[in-house]
């Protein structure tokens, strides 16, 4: 599983005129069964997404895909869990190549 922060870069000012494609690349992330969780990160740092079922590599490479990062909106930092112990409701991250 993985904790990716998309943190605004020096492009910000440029959030209005990516928003658009950014949200259907979300969207698609989450049409893929790839994303879980998206949001932003208060106050107003950028945003984050939980992301399971790939590589770290596959990731990288969907990621690079975010209008926002092609722009340079946001950079991105990802952050891996390999979960030993979840919730029922997060039972599914506990799956082998999580």
């Amino acid at each position: 599983m993985f904790i990716v922060l998309l943190k605004f870069s020096k492009n910000k000012d440029q959030v209005q005129d990516h928003l658009q494609d950014h949200v259907a690349w979300i969207t698609k992330g989450f049409d893929d069964g790839v994303f879980h969780l998206a949001g932003n990160l208060n106050p107003m740092e950028g945003g984050g997404i939980i992301a399971h079922g790939v590589s770290r590599e596959e990731l990288e490479a969907r990621i690079a895909e975010d209008p926002f990062v092609v722009n340079d909106v946001v950079t991105a930092d990802y952050i891996e869990i390999n979960a030993s112990r979840t919730s029922e409701a997060f039972t599914s991250f506990l799956e082998p190549g999580s």
